[in-house]
């Protein structure tokens, strides 16, 4: 994470009120809730993982076993069963 001056980026008359609560800190503003975006969704990550589990499941209905799915996707069976048992 990169810092960025307040100085550089913030009026002054703003600064002065933060200043009241924290002076000379590293401070952490969190972005707004609706900016978050799910993890993996940017670099596709999430949409591979979640096709691979698709698949896993449509296997699994189709008669695969748990320790058959967990060879061919190099998965735990732990994993396997979680992802083939949840909604």
């Amino acid at each position: 994470m990169a810092y960025i001056k307040a100085t550089a980026i913030l009026p002054e008359k703003l600064i002065s009120e933060i200043q009241k609560y924290v002076q000379g800190e590293t401070i952490y503003i969190p972005k707004p809730k609706v900016s978050y975006q799910r993890w993996g969704t940017r670099s596709g990550s999430r949409k591979l993982i979640d096709d691979r589990n698709a698949s896993i499941k449509s296997a699994f209905k189709n008669g695969r076993t748990v320790d058959q799915l967990a060879d061919e996707y190099h998965l735990s069976i732990e994993t396997i069963k979680k992802i083939v048992y949840s909604k």
